[in-house]
């Protein structure tokens, strides 16, 4: 007889390999096809739509408006960014490493996340309706709003994080480990089915699960 799981599978993440020596780079547009390089003076609105970044890092961008709509990703790590809007809408991110900064919108429609890591980020609307997400791992990160209806998650791990509202609609779920996440609402309990939690958080919202589920809580 199998041994039963003592845990959810862990998300399996790694950095970003990069090259030793990476090509100075200060503009992206959209469609490039842009390998290996370092892009450190990003500001305004940049836009790589419907391109290709691999192997490369983004240093201390401070941007309106990042449009990666379409865009391909792979092996590539970003440290400080602050943008208004990240919009990845329809993007592949594979071997991607976040870490640090501050954005107001990340607007990940349908994307496709493997291997990614969100680290130290202030976000306050995090949105990936519909998106598949294999592999993920959000650490230490601030999120107002997470929005996840429809979305498929495959060995997902919060630590050391915190959410306001949490948009579970719909999603379907493995290995999914919320134990890391402080979140102060869950908008569907039932699509928590599978996941992973602590005592203590669901001591926390077992009132207002019960509610949803049309149980009347009363003194």
């Amino acid at each position: 007889m199998a041994a039963r799981s003592s845990g959810p599978a862990s998300p399996r993440v790694s950095a970003p390999d990069l090259p030793r020596v990476l090509e100075r780079l200060t503009a992206l547009a959209p469609r490039d096809d842009v390998l290996g390089v370092r892009l450190d003076e990003l500001t305004g609105d940049v836009s790589i739509a419907h391109g290709r970044l691999a192997e490369s890092r983004i240093d201390g961008a401070s941007v309106a408006r990042f449009d990666l709509t379409g865009a391909a990703l792979s092996d590539v790590e970003v440290a400080g960014l602050r943008a208004v809007e990240l919009s990845a809408r329809d993007g592949s991110w594979r071997g991607v490493e976040v870490v640090g900064g501050r954005i107001g919108t990340l607007d990940g429609l349908r994307a496709q996340w493997d291997a990614v890591t969100l680290r130290g980020l202030r976000i306050d609307y995090l949105s990936l309706p519909s998106a598949t997400l294999g592999d993920v791992l959000i650490d230490d990160c601030e999120i107002g709003t997470l929005d996840l209806p429809e979305a498929t998650l495959g060995r997902v791990r919060f630590r050391s994080s915190r959410a306001e509202e949490v948009d579970t609609r719909g999603i379907r779920a493995s290995d999914l480990d919320l134990r890391g996440l402080e979140a102060l609402a869950y908008t569907d309990p039932r699509a928590l089915a599978g996941a992973w939690l602590t005592p203590r958080q669901v001591e926390t919202h077992a009132a207002e699960w019960a509610r949803a589920l049309g149980i009347r809580v009363a003194d």
